[in-house]
């Protein structure tokens, strides 16, 4: 069964930073364009960055600047490395993998940002 698992989140001040990663059980992990969502309490989940399989990437632009996408194919792995965190990124992040109608969403890990 594909599996999307994301770790890495976790409790940081402001201006901390975080590495989150989602990990795939797929053989063909290098096809799927990848993604970051998040979610916080009483909000729709919104789309934080995202990576296809050439490596190209696209931002929200909350997140410009402070977040980094990457993808490492021989892991299996993708990562969003978080930096300049604010409260207001407080969140469940999600990623999602995406190869032609095929979508698999992760568990999500919990990210708060406070004092």
């Amino acid at each position: 069964q594909v599996q999307f698992v994301e770790s890495g989140g976790g409790l940081v001040q402001p201006g901390g930073s975080l590495r989150l990663s989602c990990v795939g059980s797929v053989s063909i992990f290098r096809l799927y364009a990848m993604g970051w969502y998040r979610q916080a309490p009483g909000k729709q989940r919104e789309l934080v960055a995202t990576i296809t399989s050439g490596e190209s990437t696209t931002y929200a632009d909350s997140v410009k600047g402070r977040f980094t996408i990457s993808r490492d194919n021989a892991k299996n792995t993708v990562y969003l490395q978080m930096n300049s965190l604010k409260p207001e990124d407080t969140a469940v992040y999600y990623c999602k993998a995406t190869w032609g109608l095929v979508e698999r969403w992760g568990q999500g890990t919990q990210v708060t940002v406070s004092s």
